[in-house]
Order: C-alpha cells, then sequence, then structure tokens
C-alpha cells in the first residue's frame, strides 16, 4: 500500500500534517504533555494572550448545548510577557511542531505590541489574531465585524512582524468575504475561519440565563457546515491560505474543510469532550485517504 503524505505547507512551513488543535481548548499544550503524545499533532494554537494578564469572566461560563456548548470564559491567560519568557519556549523544549500563539487586544496599540512580542520569541511560528475582541476605542464593537477595524488591526501587526501573520475572524458578520479581503490587502498571511458564533442559553427552573454574561461562544458540531461554507466562500475569494475552524469532531470534517479550501484544520470544542480527539484524527487519516484514493492532502485542499 503507497504511504499516505499527511503534510502540508503552510506560508512556507511544513507541518507534518494539517491537524491543529484550537486555541482555548489545548492551553498551552504542557497542560496535556503527560496525558498524550504532542509530537503526532501538526501544530497546536496556543491558549488566547493580552497584554496583562486576566481572571476571565464571572460563572458560570459554560452551558452544554445539543451537538455543542457556550463558553464565556473571557481570554482568561496570564498575560503576553509569560506567554514569550515562559509557556511558549517550554512548549518548543517538549514539541517540534508549529506553535502558534493567539494574539487578543482591545485597541490597535495592543494589539501590536502582543505580536511584536510574541514575533521577538524564537518558540513562536505563527502569529493568530483574534480580531473578535471589543474595540475599547470605537464604542465597543469588535474589531472584526468591521472591515476597516479589521485591516487597521492587520496593518498594524504587519507592520512589527516578520512571522506569518493569520487573522482569525468572527462569523458573527453578514459578509465574511469582505472582511477577509480587507484582511489580506492589508497585509495578512493568512485566515482562520471561524471563531464561535453567539449563543445563549436560559435555565427554565430558575428563569435566567445559563451563563453569567447572559451570552457566550457557540462552538461545537452544530456549527460545522456553516463553518465550512465561510471557508469555501473565503478561501474562493482570497490568493492567501486558510485555516478552517469550527465543529471539526473526526478525521472526515479534517477532509471536508480541505476540500472546500483549508490548507490546515484547527479542532476546538472536541478537545475539551475528549482530550484524545486531536491525536485521534491524525491516527485516523490515512485510512480515510485509502478509501478516498487521495495519497497526499496538499491534493485535495480547495478541490471543491
Amino acid at each position: 500500500m503507497v504511504e499516505k503524505d499527511l503534510s502540508v505547507s503552510l506560508c512556507g512551513i511544513r507541518m507534518q500534517n494539517p491537524v491543529v488543535p484550537a486555541s482555548g481548548t489545548f492551553g498551552f499544550g504542557l497542560e496535556l504533555a503527560d496525558s498524550l503524545d504532542l509530537g503526532v499533532l501538526g501544530g497546536i494554537s496556543l491558549k488566547g494572550t493580552t497584554r496583562e494578564a486576566r481572571f476571565g469572566n464571572p460563572t458560570p461560563r459554560i452551558a452544554e448545548c445539543t451537538a455543542g456548548m457556550i463558553n464565556s470564559v473571557g481570554l482568561q491567560n496570564p498575560g503576553i510577557e509569560v506567554l514569550v519568557t515562559e509557556k511558549a519556549p517550554a512548549l518548543r523544549r517538549i514539541y517540534g511542531g508549529v506553535i502558534i500563539a493567539n494574539i487578543s487586544g482591545y485597541s490597535v496599540e495592543e494589539y501590536a505590541y502582543n505580536c511584536a512580542r510574541a514575533d521577538a520569541c524564537p518558540a513562536i511560528d505563527i502569529l493568530e489574531v483574534n480580531v473578535s475582541c471589543p474595540n475599547v476605542h470605537g464604542g465597543g464593537m469588535a474589531f472584526g465585524t468591521d472591515a476597516a477595524s479589521a485591516a487597521a488591526v492587520t496593518k498594524a501587526v504587519r507592520a512589527v512582524a516578520r512571522k506569518p501573520v493569520f487573522i482569525k475572524l468572527s462569523p458573527n458578520v453578514t459578509d465574511i468575504v469582505s472582511i477577509a479581503r480587507a484582511c489580506e490587502d492589508a497585509g495578512a498571511d493568512g485566515i482562520t475561519l471561524v471563531n464561535t458564533f453567539l449563543g445563549m442559553r436560559i435555565d427554565i427552573r430558575k428563569r435566567k440565563p445559563v451563563i453569567a454574561n447572559k451570552m457566550g461562544g457557540f462552538s461545537g458540531p452544530a456549527i460545522f457546515p456553516v463553518a465550512l461554507r465561510m471557508v469555501w466562500q473565503v478561501a474562493h475569494a482570497c490568493r492567501i491560505p486558510v485555516m478552517g475552524c469550527g465543529g471539526v469532531a473526526r478525521a472526515e470534517d479534517v477532509v471536508e474543510m480541505m476540500m472546500a479550501g483549508a490548507t490546515a484544520v484547527q479542532v476546538g470544542a472536541e478537545n475539551l469532550r475528549n482530550p484524545q480527539a486531536s491525536p485521534e484524527i491524525v491516527a485516523a487519516l490515512p485510512a480515510l485517504m485509502g478509501s478516498l484514493g487521495i495519497n497526499s492532502l496538499q491534493e485535495i485542499i480547495g478541490i471543491v
């Protein structure tokens, strides 16, 4: 039997396979090093990081849903200095794959500062910029819901970074393509699609929202078809690579995302349900490829 080639090239960086645990679902990788083989993963997207440490939102901040979950964790993290001086270097010592820093901010200046610090860290390979944060100087609307704001963040980050910059976009918009194109025009090297949808649950016995913040990010298998549609739209409208994310739970989902145009595929909520999900997906890919007559994953990117 012909050996299957799972490798992909992302902005010139070789990945042994396209599977990447998504930010916020895998900590800094270190937390899971004793319970699974990190070495089988193509990359790891680290926990979202802001300039200062954040404790996060009040509890309860997790709610279960049919085929998914809602979270309102609130970017709990130790801050950018801890990321670049402790977390990322510690992960690099035990992991040889692609390390992706997920960067958040509440102003263009904060994004630029955080990305400059991450770019200077030798352990980090790619910057993934989460523009779903509220713009504190722009009325509180998330940067990623407006093409001009998303482009402003992209331009500022591009000016201070030499490493590949991926902009992670929110799906809570009317036209994802126009925002992705604005980021591409502003210098983004790639796009990550999609972040969580906005959702809500109500406790009918207590007669109040389950989440303390009332609403939160909806993720899990239920969002996969919508995420896939957005990946397909952006991959065919832009010239830069896409990392697909949203409801991925099986090897079949990875292949679907890649056929839609994704070069790499992130696994999010499924990691919280099953911490072994990402390695299991990697392990299942060769047999699936064999059944579909695929010898190299690189061949199927964007074939639909």
